[in-house]
């Protein structure tokens, strides 16, 4: 295996620009992962995996992972801890670093009665990850996603625990102009009004496709997409709380959407 010890090395400066960029992201269509299990995780998941960078403690300390990321890359790389703390986004890296292919999910893939969230303008990589594992986990057909924090932000990725790398994942550019060409769903947009439908009664008095939308951290769903869903939905809250963080509200929606 191939040495790197230069922190100025070209293969670790285009590593490290994945990480800190998520147009540089979009440009190559790859992204870096971080962490053995992770790493693992994708080669076994069937992501393309096309270089990996591992330090000599972590062959010794994770050799399962390693092993399951060096049969399925070619271009594997033994580098030093130094080199490890400038590719981490923590701060006590495992050594294992992976960078991947993305996976493109075309609009056909939407099942015609299946059961997504639809993301706009989500800015947080942890929320954003947490929905992706919540999705997962409660067996939602997939995610939709507009505007914000990408899915492959480092922190994101880490946040996700593997999920984002196993679901069927759309991205769009305009949701409002997404949801206007799928009317063979129910598009349902998720409000924190009191006036609005129980979230509770309406998903299970239909055999359509639904799409519940689940707006930004702060100012929620645009008035756009509001106007292009058929109904106005809400979860029920007690006590004082105005409203939920995004990634809870959006895991109670998807137990709905399922149950």
């Amino acid at each position: 295996m191939e040495k790197i010890t230069a922190r100025n090395n070209d293969k670790i400066k285009y590593a490290c620009s994945l990480a800190a960029s998520a147009s540089k992201r979009r440009e190559s269509g790859e992204f870096l992962l971080e962490g053995a299990r992770l790493c693992a995780d994708a080669a076994l998941s069937g992501v393309e995996t096309v270089r990996a960078f591992f330090t000599a403690d972590a062959v010794a300390d994770y050799a399962e992972y390693v092993s399951a990321v060096e049969g399925v890359c070619g271009e594997c790389y033994e580098i030093s801890s130094e080199v490890a703390l400038k590719l981490s986004d923590t701060g006590t890296p495992q050594g294992v670093f992976c960078i991947c292919r993305m996976r493109e999910h075309p609009i056909e893939s939407l099942s015609a009665g299946g059961r997504y969230l639809a993301l706009e303008n989500i800015q947080d990589p942890s929320n954003m990850g947490a929905i992706c594992r919540s999705a997962e986990a409660l067996g939602l057909d997939g995610l939709i996603i507009s505007g914000g924090c990408d899915i492959y932000n480092p922190k994101a990725l880490r946040a996700a625990m593997g999920s984002s790398l196993r679901l069927n994942i759309l991205t769009c550019g305009s949701l409002a102009e997404f949801l206007n060409n799928a009317a063979g769903f129910l598009r349902l947009a998720s409000v924190p009004d009191s006036s609005a439908k129980d979230i509770r009664t309406v998903c299970g008095e239909t055999a359509r496709g639904i799409i519940c939308c689940v707006g930004n951290e702060g100012n929620g769903l645009s008035e756009e997409v509001i106007s292009a869903c058929d109904e106005k939905v809400t979860i029920p809250m007690q006590g004082r709380a105005e409203s939920l963080n995004a990634s809870a509200a959006a895991a109670i929606l998807a137990w709905e959407l399922k149950r």
